[in-house]
């Protein structure tokens, strides 16, 4: 790990970054008026990503350095996908209608303009910002950023083939990428506690969305049961089972489409040849054909709960990879970033007044493309643990979009920079 870093065992990191997470649920579950009064205006979850930020930035930890992330997206992610998925009513998701699936491409449309738009902006600004030559040209770096930004870190890879940035360019957009993303993961964990009110401004209608929430609460009530031993042992079970059998049939999928590749290579241009993608779709698929069968009834011993804590861990260790003062480092690179970020979410928002969609389709219709499958479900269920599925299944079309929508933004982007 990293030698500059406080603390550099993984097991002492993982202690301090769970017992920063019980210390914020504690503190938000006390009754006394400061207590409640700090957390009307600053949500818990937010807290839970922001401080292990702080950690990182200040030297006490790495998240560079540190193999956790990794650890919670590919163990603790998949296993609560199933258990968040095992009790949802997939039909109240289907009913939700179209507006999910309008705000997530308008998400991808502000990612593909926005990028030259923010060129376009800086050349005006200073040309210098987005200059370059061959591959140290900051359009062919930004082109990565757009591979990150619809579809994640696979399609990120295969931007920089495409364009061929340089090594260097390159390790700077990872921290454009990273701190622009998780800034905007920040914002949105705020207001998704003050969703009511964007609504209001908006005119728009979640009554869908609060049925779903409001269905799945009753049953849940319904059901209701002390848990014991054996049920966390079965919770524990169906959550690492469906976990293990992401990754044999991930792994296999991948190998397998991979062998085809050169015949068909648009296997890879859709992801098809991730195991990641296969991990999240078998892991949630898992949870869904579970939740039609007498499985279902586990909800009633805290499945979602257990679920959401294997998130907030997930959360922890997002928030430990981003490092506030790296913005010092490069701050015309994180100007160019920050101006796409805030053409996107202006698209958002536009087409969100414009068919009066519901906060919650603008957040989760932003991170499926963002964020993909790691924080679209983190964002969904900061409205509600039963909406994560919709956070992971629209998270899912970012991977199948995610390289030709960047290759077109990349093309963008050399225009716009006159390259």
């Amino acid at each position: 790990m990293d030698s500059t870093a406080l603390i550099t065992n993984d097991a002492v990191v993982l202690g301090l970054l769970i017992a920063t997470l019980a210390l914020v649920f504690y503190t938000s579950s006390l009754e006394s008026a400061g207590w409640k009064k700090f957390y009307t205006y600053v949500p818990s979850l937010l807290l839970c990503y922001f401080i292990p930020s702080l950690y990182n930035s200040f030297g006490l930890i790495s998240g560079e350095a540190s193999g956790l992330y990794y650890m919670a997206s590919r163990y603790l992610l998949p296993a609560s996908l199933v258990l968040l998925t095992l009790g949802i009513d997939f039909k109240g998701i289907i009913s939700l209608g179209p507006k999910a699936l309008i705000m997530f491409l308008a998400g991808t449309l502000g990612i593909v303009l926005g990028g030259p738009l923010a060129v376009l902006t800086a050349a005006a600004i200073s040309p210098d910002l987005v200059g370059g030559v061959e591959a140290d040209a900051v359009w062919r770096g930004l082109a990565t950023v757009a591979g990150s930004w619809i579809g994640g870190g696979a399609n990120q890879a295969a931007m920089l083939e495409v364009f061929g940035a340089s090594p260097e360019l390159f390790s700077r957009m990872i921290a454009v990428d990273v701190l622009v993303a998780n800034v905007w993961l920040a914002v949105l964990l705020y207001w998704a506690g003050r969703s009511a009110r964007v609504d209001r401004w908006f005119k728009a209608d979640a009554t869908a969305i609060e049925h779903l929430k409001e269905k799945v609460e009753n049953y849940r009530a319904k059901i209701a049961e002390i848990p014991t031993t054996t049920h966390f042992m079965v919770l524990a079970g169906l959550a690492f089972f469906g976990t293990g059998l992401g990754h044999l049939i991930g792994d296999a999928m991948s190998d397998w489409l991979k062998s085809y590749v050169a015949d068909y290579p648009w296997l890879q241009d859709f992801s098809l040849t991730s195991p990641f993608l296969w991990l999240v779709l078998v892991a949630t698929t898992f949870g869904l054909v579970a939740s039609f069968t007498s499985l279902r009834k586990y909800e009633g011993v805290g499945a979602s709960k257990v679920g959401s804590a294997f998130l907030y861990v997930l959360v922890a260790t997002i928030g430990m990879n981003m490092d506030i003062t790296a913005v010092f480092d490069y701050p015309g690179l994180f100007l160019v970033g920050g101006m796409w970020m805030l053409f996107h979410v202006t698209i958002l928002l536009i087409v969100a007044y414009l068919i009066k969609a519901p906060f919650f389709f603008v957040a989760v219709g932003s991170q499926a493309n963002v964020g993909g499958a790691a924080s679209a479900p983190i964002v969904a269920s900061a409205f509600s643990p039963s909406l994560a599925p919709v956070g992971v299944l629209l998270a899912v079309l970012g991977y199948a979009l995610g390289t030709y929508a960047a290759y077109i933004c990349g093309l963008l982007l050399q225009f716009a920079a006159g390259g």
